[in-house]
């Protein structure tokens, strides 16, 4: 187990469908470690975790924890009181969260984290793919499942660990990189971080946190970053001058991410042409402005993770920019908080589509104090000369997105599980 950081040889994930969860059950399984795991239903993620050959329960109970086992490995969305972890208490076996395995597992290695608000999933996925396609053989953790590799997952033998870092609960402050990579920073995460400047203040933290003879990868003119970078002895590479490379992935921001990605400090053995090769055929990632196909009416279909409003607005301007028809817009809210404290900047997220249908919002780990409401956020939109509504369900949204039909797009939006939507609808 040297090789993993860690001295056990049996782990039980509680949330293994959970995207960092499902590659670091892949990390250690690949390493030697016994991984068996529990998620609430079935996915996309639990099918690619049994086809590794990775045993998922769907349901959690006290039961499927067994005394044999030596870790358990919770989600940050599983509290102590779930049965799963009451049991693992009740047999004395250590528990572990996701980001503090994840440091664990990076000690002694070359670690490059990316981090940001926007664009850190297809960021570490180009600059995975770079690596791997150099032959650099890095071991990647990504936060959605990379279609060129068919995984969130790289398996490498070389000391590389790319790794997406979260920065929600001051996660990230787990690593120790010796490249931090930060693509923007805006405010997110409102139930957790009350203001920008809370924000601010954790990836200062881990600024410091950045080894010495490392390097910090950003634009340091973003009036966001900028005062963070003040003091650091830490090398600034300004990605915003790195060469801009053609791309199957449309839109400005992933321009940026591509900078981002192809940074020199990372990639100093691998030449430009080769970073320009690797970026030109770097596919995108399951849920990341992802063509699924066509209705039966024939309209086209994508669907996309994004959730705060700088990104919504800015994947449907992208997408206003590559088609010429109507733009339906199935936006699933994620959590209350976000959605009520960056009301004012969703009512005008959403000004390349022509209709708007709002699904009930995600509650994931909050309760509803009814300050906020799909039917409030589409009034805001309708307000802006947007056409929005709020549904009851994603069968009836199922149904309304039924008026799109040849020359129009669909665009399923959101964090949670709105992409079933988009699933359903394709013939």
């Amino acid at each position: 187990m040297s090789n993993t950081g860690v001295k056990f040889h049996t782990a039980y994930f509680v949330g293994i469908g959970g995207i960092g969860m499902s590659a670091l059950a892949q990390m250690l399984s690949d390493r030697g470690v016994q991984v068996t795991g529990s998620d609430r239903e079935a996915s996309p993620v639990t099918e690619l975790l049994g086809s590794k050959g990775i045993a998922v329960f769907i349901g959690q109970k006290a039961e499927q924890v067994s005394a044999d086992m030596e870790a358990v490995i919770y989600s940050d969305a599983v509290p102590l009181e779930n049965p799963e972890r009451a049991r693992a208490q009740e047999l004395g076996i250590p528990q572990y969260s996701y980001f503090e395995m994840l440091g664990e597992v990076s000690k002694g290695k070359r670690t490059v984290a990316v981090a940001g608000t926007h664009g850190k999933t297809t960021t570490t996925g180009m600059l995975a793919k770079i690596l791997q396609d150099a032959g650099a053989v890095p071991t990647a953790i990504i936060g959605s499942i990379v279609k060129d590799f068919g995984s969130n997952y790289l398996s490498g033998t070389s000391g590389t660990f790319v790794v997406e870092a979260c920065e929600y609960r001051d996660h990230f402050l787990s690593l120790a990189p010796e490249v931090l990579v930060i693509t923007n920073l805006e405010w997110d995460h409102t139930d957790y971080f009350s203001s920008l400047a809370a924000l601010q203040e954790t990836f200062r933290k881990a600024i410091a946190r950045v080894s010495i003879d490392g390097a910090i990868v950003t634009n340091p003119n973003d009036p966001n970053i900028a005062p963070l970078l003040s003091g650091t002895k830490v090398k600034i590479i300004d990605y915003t001058k790195e060469s801009q490379y053609d791309l199957r992935l449309p839109g400005e921001f992933n321009v940026m991410n591509a900078r981002a990605a192809a940074a020199r400090v990372v990639l100093p053995a691998i030449s430009d042409a080769a970073i320009a090769e690797s970026l030109a055929n770097f596919h995108g990632t399951w849920r990341r402005f992802e063509y699924k196909g066509k209705t039966k009416n024939g309209a086209y279909v994508y669907d996309d993770y994004a959730h705060h409003p700088t990104a919504v607005k800015a994947t449907l301007e992208a997408l206003r920019a590559k088609v010429s028809g109507r733009i339906f817009v199935a936006f699933h809210p994620h959590l209350y908080s976000r959605t009520r404290d960056l009301i004012d900047e969703f009512a005008t997220a959403f000004s390349a589509a022509d209709k708007v249908f709002i699904a009930p919002i995600y509650a994931a780990r909050e309760k509803d104090e009814g300050s906020i409401s799909s039917e409030m956020l589409a009034a805001r939109i309708c307000a802006t000369g947007v056409d929005a509504i709020a549904l009851e369900s994603f069968d009836a949204i199922e149904n309304a997105l039924g008026e799109a039909g040849e020359g129009d797009t669909i665009m399923t939006m959101g964090a949670g599980d709105i992409y079933k939507v988009a699933d359903t609808i394709i013939v």
